[in-house]
């Protein structure tokens, strides 16, 4: 019974069509029972024995097949469910929604050649790692902005990614908030679990609000020389209850961070997201077309 538990109906409002089907069934019924006209007529404690019984309603004939043939084909369409299965537009990999920074101080070259080159070269080493998986770019500075909606083309991203500098920035400044704000929108709007991968070198713990941490998973890629104060991340990286790696010589950064990001599909899975009901509604086919056979019979639709 457990397992029947979280049994519902997909479109509920089907089974209102049950009512008609139900008055339709106890008029038909009524009118073709032969005995309701001879009770107005005969005592009805002589009629048992003066009407012959051939005139009483068969137990199954076209109206009551017709009836259940209905109601089975009602509770079909209204689509009963109770069990869960992955969706089969879901990804493979979830998707990723990919902040960066795009600010002067990106342009420092204590990683060569600098932060936002090397930004770029670890993007394209993720992106290459989870192939096939959806990707949004979205750059910030003093305001952010939406460059590129998800897509599974990471030349696209890449292509997109090597044009932002800072001197096309509208406004100067740390607009991290409203970039992450941006970025759980963008991923609000898919089907699957998704996160977020902010790029940075420091950030400005004040500028972000209290909740947050409420929403996406977050990953922060730390974008200063090893032994350097990532100023402002690890408090930020806190408020967001969000994973904080490294910048490293090798891959190991890339490694972590995708295992990461790929970590939001089996959250995802835990909340119910990329999941959908499965109806159980076609199992009753074979019955409403044994039903519907039946109409074959003599007697009933052919002579």
């Amino acid at each position: 019974m457990a397992a029947l538990a979280p049994f519902h109906f997909e479109r509920p409002l089907w089974l209102l069509a049950l009512i008609p089907a139900a008055a339709l069934w106890l008029l038909t019924h009524r009118s073709a029972d032969m005995l309701v006209r001879w009770r107005r007529v005969i005592d009805p404690a002589l009629l048992p024995h003066l009407v012959d019984g051939e005139t009483r309603p068969a137990s199954i004939g076209p109206v009551n097949a017709l009836a259940l043939a209905w109601l089975l084909t009602i509770i079909a369409v209204a689509g009963p469910a109770w069990q869960r299965e992955p969706s089969p537009f879901a990804q493979a990999k979830p998707p990723v929604a990919i902040v960066l920074k795009v600010t002067p101080s990106m342009l420092t070259q204590d990683l060569a050649p600098t932060r936002l080159d090397r930004a770029r070269q670890k993007l394209a080493d993720i992106l290459s790692a989870r192939e096939g998986a959806s990707a949004s770019l979205i750059a910030y500075s003093g305001s952010s902005h939406l460059v590129l909606p998800p897509t599974p083309d990471s030349a696209v991203v890449l292509d997109l990614a090597k044009s932002l500098s800072p001197e096309i920035m509208p406004r100067e400044g740390d607009d991290l908030a409203g970039a992450l704000a941006l970025a759980r929108r963008v991923l609000a709007g898919m089907d699957d679990a998704g996160s977020v991968l902010i790029m940075a070198d420091t950030a400005t713990p004040q500028a972000m609000p209290g909740h947050a941490g409420a929403g996406s998973a977050v990953t922060i890629l730390s974008l200063s020389a090893p032994g350097s104060e990532a100023g402002g991340l690890p408090e930020i990286a806190k408020a967001l209850d969000a994973s904080l790696v490294a910048t490293t010589v090798d891959q190991t950064d890339v490694a972590e961070i995708v295992r990461r990001l790929d970590r939001a599909d089996q959250l995802g899975s835990v909340a119910g997201e990329g999941q959908h009901w499965r109806e159980a509604g076609y199992w009753l086919t074979p019955l409403i077309a044994l039903l519907a056979l039946l109409w074959f019979r003599r007697g009933w639709v052919l002579p």
